[in-house]
């Protein structure tokens, strides 16, 4: 599996991207470079490409696919990707606050510490529906990063088409997630006429 080793600020500084997106509250005191020429159209659809796929931890071949699946599904093309890849398992971990960035969140279902109505599903990638009850196995519950991510996500706010139990360390998926429901400064639409070419 290819492993992306540039540092996440400075990933974070060439794309534009606001480090608490990723999950980390550190900021960078670099100032970020001037672009010496005006960016083309390309450029600008071709940034917005590679900003979803830093920020949700996809490549190439799974983003594509999740584009071809956009397509078939009716309404915006754009919002259909972006609602495809909020409802990944890796990313609604993130979202409920059971890991600090999205790494770790990929991390935390990777290694069998998450279940989805009650069964241990290992795959980032898994896509939850409404009605889906995502929570901690019971046995990792006191592991000392889900603790210290359930601290530190107290300030976060859970977007409206999830509800989280800290309690029972457990959330629920309310509904598909509509666009206007994902706070994200990413235009999908760029990354569709990029694709549509």
């Amino acid at each position: 599996m290819a492993v992306d080793r540039t540092p996440v600020l400075k990933r974070c500084r060439q794309l534009g991207i606001e480090p608490q997106v990723m999950g980390y509250n550190k900021s960078s005191h670099r100032q970020p470079r001037r672009q010496r020429r005006q960016e083309s159209e390309y450029g600008r659809q071709l940034r917005e490409k590679q900003k979803a796929k830093f920020i949700y931890g996809v490549l190439e071949k799974q983003f594509h696919s999740y584009y071809e699946l956009a397509l078939k599904y009716e309404g915006v093309t754009g919002d259909m990707l972006m609602s495809i890849l909020e409802t990944r398992l890796d990313n609604v971990v993130f979202r409920l606050g059971f890991a600090r960035t999205r790494k770790e969140a990929r991390q935390t279902v990777r290694h069998g510490h998450i279940t989805v109505n009650g069964k241990r599903v290992d795959i980032p990638s898994y896509r939850v529906k409404a009605g889906d009850v995502v929570a901690v196995a019971p046995k990792f519950r006191d592991l000392l990063p889900i603790k210290e991510a359930i601290i530190a996500s107290q300030s976060m706010a859970v977007p409206a088409w999830l509800e989280v139990d800290i309690e029972k360390l457990s959330g629920q998926v309310l509904q598909t997630p509509t666009r206007d429901q994902i706070d994200l400064d990413l235009d999908a639409q760029l990354i569709v006429e990029l694709y549509s070419k």
